[in-house]
């Protein structure tokens, strides 16, 4: 399924989470607005990334220590890593 593993926490994700929201989980609990939602690969979440005000897919990391999340956009095809700052397309 993932093409090639740039860190050990993407070789670890054997089937991809896909989101079950359309929107940032987060931001729809304050009314926020918010651009380019992601999956995180370890809780399935959709929260919106660093292009958004509130950047919760980053505050998830922090939170939670879960480190990769996959682009819900549609047509994107990739992961990242927050721990090693490493992207890789699938």
């Amino acid at each position: 399924m993932i093409k090639q593993t740039i860190c050990q926490h993407l070789s670890a994700i054997t089937e991809l989470r896909t989101a079950t929201e359309h929107v940032c989980e987060e931001c729809v609990k304050t009314g926020a607005s918010w651009v380019h939602l992601r999956t995180c690969q370890t809780c399935g979440t959709t929260l919106c990334c660093d292009s958004s005000p509130n950047k919760h897919a980053t505050k998830h990391f922090h939170a939670s220590h879960h480190p990769v999340v996959a682009s819900a956009e549609p047509g994107e095809r990739w992961l990242w890593c927050y721990a090693d700052e490493q992207m890789v397309g699938y």
